[in-house]
């Protein structure tokens, strides 16, 4: 049984030994040389990564049901851990430029990505609350990490003080779906069902979808996103961007899925409105941002938008695997376009926060012309160009919705689709056809991982059908 216990969780268990070790060799590195921290941090999700690739088998619960290892978990810890090593690569020479180079980043963040990976195999109540709780101190305090920068105390405030409101719902929702079912197993729960207080379920329920829509940015409670992403070091935001919105959907999935699915008719109403106004928010309010960083946000909460367009009917059984194939593929192609175009962002910013306008971007395609090649298709892929990963993600999206009966939601996904193009190509028209002289920061590094990140997008849109099979294979 402890065999079983400890397998289950050994990734995260070998990240979190990691930073806490790394903790403590920190304290014995030199100043000028926290390129060995970064490397070692490194390290260590890349060990955690093959575990989790070497899992296979058959799902297996421990410590009583509380969590579980399945093929959903494992897609969702290879995510999680991928943009991790992103976020470490992103932030290496930035923190060095910006004169913020201290080894605790790489230990909060190997913590916050620790519970990224236990929100992925929750399979308690409790253990969502404490996964949520765990990914989100060390993101408050990495948000801030820029200090005595204004903008960034005030950022880590912002996200403090919501993401503890965010919380607090989370935490009395699961007071009550425990008073009506009188547990907080996942599947206890669903076996009460028939004979639970379905007003206090509800009513659960509701309160934790607002406490997971915070996580994921959706509208109306995405109000953090865009002052929290502006603020915090740019590589913090990037990773945010995807981590955290892997962990809500993983938790918003597992919850309603497997536990909830009979409130279901009840919330799909509540469910079809958010999505559209996520949708609708997200792409309308980007149109007007000039500063980048704002303007990859609200695009962050517009793909939540469509992210919740195939949860809408999760109650249909017999659409629960196609929506999830489909989720879990788009959050891929989204996972790769996000993290490459943060790190454009990483290597064109400057000290004190310049370069992050738009005009900064005019003549990147003349004087770095690989970087703004990679930075075209992330534009491309985000408005669901074809011969990138986005298209067929939308493409999935959308058939998704129309197969439910939902063809209004996808005829809004299609509208929305065509306004971002208008902020996304806009990029791409400062890039190609304004004049200027932009100052990439040098970073091969973080270059590379652009470039690489923007041949994958395309690569794969020629080859869609594994990575959907993967999808659908990682299904709950």
């Amino acid at each position: 049984m402890i065999q079983t216990d400890l397998y289950v969780l050994l990734p995260i268990i070998v990240v979190i030994a990691w930073a806490l070790a790394l903790l403590l060799v920190d304290l014995w590195i030199p100043t000028q040389r926290k390129g060995i921290t970064a490397m070692l941090a490194a390290f260590g999700l890349a060990v955690a990564l093959g575990l989790s690739l070497a899992q296979s088998g058959d799902p297996l619960a421990g410590f009583g049901g509380m969590v579980i290892l399945d093929p959903f978990a494992r897609f969702l810890n290879v995510i999680i851990l991928g943009s991790g090593l992103a976020a470490i690569a992103l932030a290496y020479d930035y923190l060095k430029r910006l004169g913020l180079e201290r080894g605790e980043y790489y230990v909060l963040l190997l913590l916050s990505v620790s519970g990224m990976m236990l929100m992925a195999q929750a399979h308690d109540l409790i253990i969502v609350f404490l996964a949520l709780e765990l990914l989100s101190i060390p993101l408050y305090v990495l948000a801030g990490f820029a200090r005595p920068r204004l903008e960034s105390e005030e950022a880590a405030l912002k996200y403090f003080l919501l993401g503890a409101f965010a919380s607090g719902f989370v935490l009395y929702g699961v007071a009550l779906i425990f008073g009506a079912t009188g547990s907080t197993n996942f599947e206890t729960i669903f076996n009460s069902m028939g004979t639970a207080n379905q007003a206090m379920l509800l009513i659960g329920a509701g309160l934790l979808l607002v406490g997971f829509g915070f996580k994921v940015a959706a509208v109306p409670f995405h109000m953090w996103a865009p002052d929290v992403y502006q603020g915090a070091p740019s590589p913090v935001s990037g990773f945010m961007s995807v981590g955290v919105k892997a962990a809500g959907l993983a938790a918003l999935l597992r919850v309603f899925i497997v536990a909830l699915p009979g409130v279901a008719a009840d919330l799909t109403p509540l469910l079809y409105g958010l999505a559209i106004l996520t949708m609708v928010v997200g792409n309308l309010l980007a149109v007007a941002q000039s500063n980048i960083k704002r303007l990859l946000a609200y695009s962050s909460i517009a793909n939540a938008g469509y992210l919740l367009m195939a949860f809408v009917p999760y109650g249909n059984q017999a659409m629960i695997a196609e929506s999830n194939a489909a989720m879990l593929f788009f959050l891929v192609a989204y996972a790769l376009g996000s993290l490459g175009a943060w790190a454009v962002v990483v290597n064109l910013e400057r000290a004190e926060g310049r370069g992050l306008d738009l005009e900064d971007y005019a003549g990147l395609g003349r004087k770095y012309p690989w970087l703004a090649a990679a930075m075209l298709v992330f534009m491309l892929s985000f408005t669901g160009a074809p011969l990138t990963l986005g298209f067929w993600g939308k493409f999935y999206l959308f058939k998704v919705a129309v197969d439910g009966g939902f063809w209004p939601l996808a005829l809004v996904g299609l509208i929305t689709s065509v306004v971002s193009a208008y902020y996304y190509l806009r990029v791409v028209v400062v890039m190609y056809m304004h004049t200027g002289q932009p100052e990439a920061q040098g970073d091969r590094w973080v270059e590379l991982l652009a470039i690489g990140l923007a041949v994958l997008l395309v690569a794969l849109s020629f080859l869609p059908g594994p990575l959907l099979n993967l999808a659908a294979l990682a299904g709950l």
